[in-house]
């Protein structure tokens, strides 16, 4: 009689004891080759991608302003080599509508050697040209073409488009000419006067002149604040430099004192919580005391209903009952759980002790870190000057713009030699041909937005796989260390490069698979905030709510999905199988492991988060006290436009150099964890079969 086929396993059958097995697999082969292949293709359509853009872009149409004509202003090997000002002949235009439209204000614009510096009218250069010729040779330097003589009328100079018809007291600002505004007595002024002559027969005031300025202000704010923002960053980069290098040394101790300070953190901060709760028992009981024969403290909830003042809840003692009954759930399941999981405890803390030996014995692992930096340093760099070429692609194009907004031919393309000549001008009196963007009509110009979707989408993928390439690599060189028995002696030589070799070698299909996963989820959370930002105001409450269902949805699988991927990494590290297989002997073994997974992981979060807080924090501190010129005694701070611009980069860049050093950590913490799981099913802890831990952690199991 045959015999019946026992179903599979859910969580997956134990691993059996191999008496081969020493550790990292050493005879391995290629794994996910088609994956491989096809991540190379994308790298490869990346590299051309960038030759493409770097063709047809040019960065310098974002470094230098750009006159009506398109060409550069103080730009090295061109006519306007010495002029880098770009100067407006009618201010006054750029209060049109259609300057915050077409983010262009509709008046000639030519690049000038220096700004204005006095009042000036055509009409009075004319009549002081008999007397002093000097005054033309000043204005006419603000002119698109010299010109030798004033003898032209004001008719034919406003036609012609070539000189403005007055120049203004100005001073540069962003290479750009800005009347020079001044408050007098509580009054606006632009060069000591209130009211002035516009060239054109009419008078004017500076509140009018500032309107204008405004507006040409609000397409430039983000330009304004970069500059000021490089300026800081001029100087204080040497303060930024010391606070980054200071937060690398305090990380690097934090990781090291962990050996014999984890256990004594994580019990300081158990009992802190076991006290803060107990305060707020005591707080909620003692409020409930003093209620007592209080008018309406009697009343119940339902009986006041529904309030807007929430004070109106705390004055009733049934609300204070009820924050105490919950306080005390609380607390007796605190310390429910750590009665009975105490053991469970005890071994996470000893993995947590264990990770920080181990890190001593591989000390190389704290070097990675920087590697992760450079390759990331270089993606980032490239997807950015990528993006800044597509961006800057084509050739300029011109769009015909009114002051006045209302002619029918604005907005089309026109051609800057031949716009005065034609019908348009005369149809819409005083419209200009401006230089609009760069563009074209070929097939490139036309899908630069698909390019700039490939840009960003090869972007995470690439970024995803250098984080996958360092984890795969470390868990390599912990998984070395945790499977020699006789520790440091049987540690193989050189386990992160090793590690790190093999990776490259066998395992570069696997890891992009998993991080091609990863950047699909991710690419798909960014289409949603696109579609969330585009579409918000059109958006009814269904479909608002959808939305924020998908978002919370994706962000979850996101986070379930590097779990996952960090520990198939792990498997992989050790046994070289392929992703899916190896994902699902990792899942299967965790399962199997449940609660120990679900307490080593809460205890080293704390442990790490704690450490980068620390690491942080007194960076901050010290950061914030330099910046702000409150240490004066010591040192003198440097003097900034914004001290939160160096403060913030400071703060930041000392959370990722900690995050950096406890990724190492916690990658070192997860790889022996997993270790340890196969430790206990494989062996028992005989002498035929002994187990690979250390001797701490083989205590805690044997009480």
């Amino acid at each position: 009689m045959a015999k019946k086929r026992r179903p599979p396993n859910i969580k997956g059958e134990p691993r059996t004891f191999d008496p081969n097995f020493k550790g990292p697999v050493v005879n391995r082969s290629c794994t996910d080759v088609l994956c491989f292949i096809i991540f190379i293709l994308f790298i490869i359509g990346y590299i051309i991608l960038g030759l493409i853009a770097w063709v047809n872009g040019d960065p310098r149409r974002v470094a230098y302003p750009t006159d009506s004509q398109g060409h550069f202003c103080g730009q090295k090997g061109t006519p306007n080599e010495n002029k880098s000002i770009l100067f407006y002949f009618n201010l006054f235009s750029c209060t049109s509508p259609s300057v915050m439209v077409n983010l262009q204000c509709p008046t000639t614009q030519i690049c000038v050697s220096k700004c204005p510096e006095k009042f000036l009218t055509y009409l009075e250069t004319q009549l002081l040209y008999k007397k002093d010729k000097n005054s033309w040779t000043y204005y006419s330097q603000f002119c698109k073409t010299p010109i030798p003589k004033s003898d032209r009328t004001l008719s034919q100079i406003l036609m012609d488009d070539n000189c403005p018809a007055a120049i203004f007291p100005s001073k540069p600002f962003l290479q750009r000419c800005f009347p020079d505004f001044s408050t007098k007595n509580g009054t606006l002024t632009v060069g000591n006067k209130t009211m002035f002559e516009d060239g054109k027969g009419k008078t004017r005031n500076a509140g009018e002149l500032r309107a204008a300025a405004n507006h040409i202000n609000k397409i430039l704010d983000a330009k304004s604040l970069g500059m000021k923002l490089f300026e800081d960053y001029a100087t204080t980069w040497y303060w930024i430099l010391m606070g980054l290098i200071i937060a690398m040394l305090l990380s690097w101790i934090f990781l090291i004192l962990l050996r014999f300070t984890a256990g004594f953190l994580f019990w300081v901060f158990m009992s802190g919580v076991i006290g803060v709760i107990g305060y707020g028992i005591w707080h909620c009981y003692k409020e409930y005391n003093n209620l007592r024969g209080q008018e309406n403290s009697h009343l119940t909830i339902y009986d006041i209903g529904i309030q807007t003042d929430i004070s109106m809840y705390l004055q009733l003692r049934q609300t204070w009952l009820a924050f105490m009954i919950i306080l005390c759930i609380l607390e007796a399941l605190v310390i429910l759980m750590l009665i009975f999981l105490r053991n469970r405890i005890r071994i996470s803390i000893a993995l947590l002790k264990e990770g920080s030996k181990a890190i001593r014995y591989v000390p190389t692992t704290l070097i990675y870190p920087v590697l992760t930096f450079i390759f990331l340093s270089i993606c980032i760099c490239y997807w950015a000057v990528i993006a800044v070429y597509l961006a800057t692609s084509g050739v300029p194009i011109y769009k015909i713009i009114a002051p006045a907004g209302q002619c029918e031919h604005e907005n089309k393309t026109c051609d800057p030699e031949i716009f005065n000549t034609t019908e348009i001008s005369k149809a819409c009196p005083g419209a200009q041909c401006i230089f609009a963007f760069y563009g074209g009509k070929s097939v490139y110009h036309q899908n630069i937005p698909t390019l700039q979707t490939f840009n960003l989408f090869v972007f995470l993928w690439l970024i995803n796989f250098v984080f996958a390439l360092g984890q795969c690599t470390l868990a390599g060189a912990f998984a070395s260390y945790y499977w020699a028995l006789e520790k440091p002696e049987d540690i193989p030589p050189y386990p992160l490069f090793t590690a790190f070799g093999r990776a490259i070698r066998y395992h570069t299909g696997s890891l992009a698979f998993g991080s091609l996963i990863l950047a699909l989820i991710q690419m798909f959370r960014i289409v949603l905030e696109y579609l969330d930002k585009r579409l918000k105001e059109s958006q009814n409450n269904i479909s608002k709510f959808l939305q924020c269902c998908l978002k919370c949805c994706f962000w979850c699988l996101e986070k379930a999905v590097k779990f996952l991927n960090r520990n198939a990494y792990v498997m992989i590290a050790i046994y070289g199988k392929n992703f899916c297989r190896s994902a699902k002997d990792a899942f299967n073994l965790l399962i199997r492991n449940v609660l120990k997974v679900a307490v080593m992981d809460k205890v080293t979060d704390f442990v790490l988060i704690l450490g980068k807080i620390l690491v942080t924090g007194c960076i901050g501190v010290l950061a914030f006290l330099l910046f702000t010129e409150r240490l004066p005694i010591l040192i003198e701070g440097p003097s900034l436009n914004y001290y939160w611009v160096p403060l913030l980069t400071v703060v930041i860049g000392s959370y990722l150099i900690a995050h950096g050093f406890f990724s190492v950590y916690a990658m070192c913490i997860d790889t022996l964890f997993i270790c340890f799981l196969e430790d206990l099913e494989r062996n028992d802890g005989s002498t035929e079969r002994p187990y690979y831990m250390t001797q701490s952690l083989l205590k805690i199991l044997k009480k």
